[in-house]
Order: C-alpha cells, then sequence, then structure tokens
C-alpha cells in the first residue's frame, strides 16, 4: 500500500546501497550473499516498501560487504515485479519485496497471472506496516462506529479507498453488507488525493495510513473512530478496535504487510538465512526509527510465522477481494 516519505531519507532509485567493511553472513550455517544482491520492489521510490527495501539491503550490504541494488519495478499490484522475480537468474541473489495484494488480490483482479502466488516463490520475512485508522470527517460528528453508521443511513457517503481491492475497499464493503448502508467508495491512486478529499470535506470517511492521516487528526479535520487490529495504537490509544466495538467479521482484524519473497527453489538453508538476517535488520536503530515514523508496533515475522499468516489470511483477502464485485482486467 502507498505511503510517504522524504526522498532525502531515501537513497535514490536503482542506487548502489553503501555498505561497511566485509562481513560475511552466517545464519543456521549457510553463508548468503556470496555476490552481489538485487531486491525487486513492486512499488515506486518514496513509499514505505521501497523504505524497507532499502534499509534491510543497506544492512545486508553493510553485513555481507556484497553490492546491494535495489530495482523499483512497480505496476499491476506487484504483478510486474513478481514477474521478474520468477524469470531472475535462480541462483538466490534475487530477491523481491511487495504487498498482500500481488499475492492474494490479483487473483481476482486479473483475469490471468504470469506468475503462482503459492508455487513461484518462498516466503522469507513479513513486515508489518502498522494499523490503519478509520477517519471520519469532523462533519459527521462521529467518534465511533455505531455514531458513523447512524450518520451514514442519513446522509450519502463516500468512503475513500487508496485502491481497487485495497484494505479500505474491503472495509468499505464489509460495513456496508453488515449495517445495510449504501456507501459510494472512491478508489484514488494512492493516499495523499484521498486524505486531501477528507480535509476539505469532499468524502466523509477513509482509511490508510497513521502516517498519511496525521495531516487530517492534527488539523482536527476528522477523527480516528475505529482501529482494524487486535488492539489498539499507541499513537491514538483513545480509538477502540472494531472488535471492541462490536464487530467480530475477521476483515476487521486483518494485518497490513509488506514481504521479502525468494524464487521457489531457494534452498532451506539459504531460506534460514535471509530470514534470520531480515530479524536481526528489524532490530536496527534505522528501522526501529522507520517503524515509528509510520506508527508500526508490531514485530517483523521470519519464514515460518509469515507462511501461518500466508494460510490464515490469505483466504479471507480472496474471499472479500471476490465480493467486491470488480471487473477482472
Amino acid at each position: 500500500m502507498p505511503f510517504t516519505l522524504s526522498r532525502r531519507r531515501l537513497v535514490a532509485a536503482g542506487a548502489l546501497l553503501p555498505f561497511a567493511a566485509p562481513t560475511l553472513v552466517r545464519a543456521q550455517g549457510s553463508a548468503w550473499p556470496t555476490k552481489p544482491l538485487k531486491i525487486i520492489c513492486a512499488f515506486p521510490a518514496g513509499g514505505i516498501t521501497d523504505a524497507f527495501a532499502r534499509a534491510y539491503g543497506e544492512y545486508i550490504g553493510q553485513k555481507s560487504g556484497q553490492t546491494v541494488i535495489v530495482e523499483n519495478r512497480p505496476g499491476a499490484g506487484g504483478g510486474i515485479a513478481a514477474q521478474a522475480m520468477k524469470t531472475a537468474p535462480d541462483d538466490g541473489h534475487t530477491i523481491m519485496i511487495t504487498i498482500s495484494t500481488t499475492l492474494f488480490g490479483n487473483r481476482v483482479m486479473f483475469k490471468s497471472l504470469a506468475y503462482d502466488p503459492d508455487k513461484d516463490f518462498a516466503l522469507l520475512a513479513l513486515l508489518p506496516t502498522g494499523s490503519l485508522p478509520l477517519v471520519a470527517a469532523k462533519a459527521t460528528g462521529a467518534t465511533t462506529i455505531a455514531q458513523f453508521v447512524e450518520f451514514a443511513r442519513k446522509n450519502r457517503v463516500s468512503f475513500g479507498s487508496y485502491a481497487a481491492g485495497s484494505m479500505a475497499h474491503i472495509v468499505c464493503n464489509a460495513l456496508n453488507q453488515q449495517f445495510s448502508l449504501d456507501m459510494t467508495v472512491v478508489n484514488y491512486r494512492g493516499e495523499a488525493p484521498m486524505w486531501q478529499d477528507v480535509l476539505t470535506g469532499n468524502s466523509q470517511v477513509a482509511l490508510g495510513s497513521f502516517t498519511a492521516a496525521k495531516a487530517v487528526l492534527d488539523a482536527n479535520a476528522g477523527t480516528a473512530i475505529a482501529i482494524p487490529s487486535t488492539r489498539r495504537m499507541r499513537a491514538l490509544p483513545n480509538t477502540a478496535t472494531f472488535i471492541e466495538q462490536g464487530l467480530d467479521n475477521p476483515v476487521f482484524r486483518l494485518l497490513s504487510w509488506v514481504g521479502f519473497l525468494g524464487q521457489s527453489s531457494m534452498p532451506q538453508a539459504m531460506v534460514e538465512t535471509v530470514s534470520a538476517l531480515m530479524l536481526e535488520a528489524a532490530q536496527t536503530e534505522r528501522i526501529r526509527k522507520l517503524n515509528e515514523t509510520f506508527g508500526i508496533e508490531d514485530p517483523v515475522l521470519g519464514h515460518a510465522d509469515f507462511k501461518k499468516v500466508y494460510d490464515a489470511e490469505g483466504p479471507i483477502w480472496i474471499e472479500n477481494v471476490r465480493k467486491l464485485g470488480l471487473t477482472p482486467a
């Protein structure tokens, strides 16, 4: 999903990441990388996916002494990057970072895929991207889901979504179904224009990243009325979760994440090595600060826990994207 971050905090797209004196990376008895590494990033420079690609890539370069290149291959909900990953040299030295849509939603949103999400990739590490608050415009007078539903039953409501098939789109549909509402979803190209419409009153509610929503909250133009998570956010301690407000649909507790993936042919020992290295990188000051910037509180998950989330939540994502009734491209 799209996020914004100052370009000054990122390395220019495609540039070589800096590295320190060579230190051979050894985890689970296997060395990696042993030659230059490419990270295919499924989204453009300037977003959280790219920021993570460069931060983790920099750490790998520092530990191994190898050159690390981030190659941005945006488009088709990560599908272009996934195809490039599938056809990359089969040597374990190309990995991809992308979002859940690439693996789940694209199965529904496209008539055919040039990759098999279940068979073509090895899951390496899952990086949570933070809870996505539901923010109602101040004019609605709502501070809870119940109050907003009452407003939506009496007024025309435009629900801002940062992309078709996104978590925001799914939540809007789930609320419409649960409360027999008729909110109109508006799918923007990213969060910036979506939150601008909430700020100016053109949209009555939207769901997205805390960092991007903060401009609306700080301007007192909107109120966070629910958090799709199993616990409250430290940054919004007074905002109850959907669950606390009586909404038990699993949609309202899906984990928002980006993930590192290798090719399915990657040896298990290498999978273990990469996974352990990602967990190690997550403890660095740079990445901890990056997480703080985006209000991310959940820990990075290694390959085994990534697989558990993939298996448990994948069917929920796919089922609910199907419910959107989108025409496949």
